[in-house]
């Protein structure tokens, strides 16, 4: 049914106005916040790492830096999963992540007898599925998250 304007002054009524304005409001904050987003989700890869045979360097391609995580003399890398924000390397001894934001590697050891279920990696986290564990690694803030299985 259409609202119809005033016949003295012309003007349509107070409710109908607030009615348009909330909806132009409402459709600016839903046009943000789908910008926004799609920022977000456009992230390009800025991290990549370079295998040595007593190291691994993370390089950092926004800021420019470097991070080495060296590996002890028995150690051997099983597997390695990388994303745009995030890389994380499972080894016989230890679960190695290293992120965009903070820099720098954080490990995890790994239990004796601990076998890898899966893993992957996206965006700015990680995860890490064992025959006992459940780790998370978040490569915002650098931190590991574990719960038993």
């Amino acid at each position: 049914m259409p609202v119809s304007r005033n016949a003295l002054t012309g003007h349509y009524p107070d409710s109908v106005m607030l009615s348009r304005f909330l909806k132009v409001v409402l459709f600016g904050l839903l046009a943000g916040l789908a910008c926004k987003a799609m920022a977000e989700d456009d992230l390009g890869k800025s991290l990549f790492l370079v295998v040595e045979s007593d190291r691994v360097v993370a390089v950092n391609a926004e800021t420019g830096q470097f991070f080495d995580l060296v590996l002890s003399a028995k150690e051997r890398i099983q597997d390695r999963f990388i994303a745009n924000r995030v890389a994380v390397l499972i080894t016989n001894q230890r679960f190695a992540g290293v992120g965009s934001y903070p820099s720098g590697w954080s490990s995890q050891r790994r239990k004796a007898g601990e076998k890898i279920i899966s893993a992957e990696a996206v965006d700015y986290s990680a995860l890490v599925v064992t025959s006992d564990r459940i780790l998370t690694f978040n490569g915002k803030n650098g931190a590991w998250s574990e719960q038993r299985r």
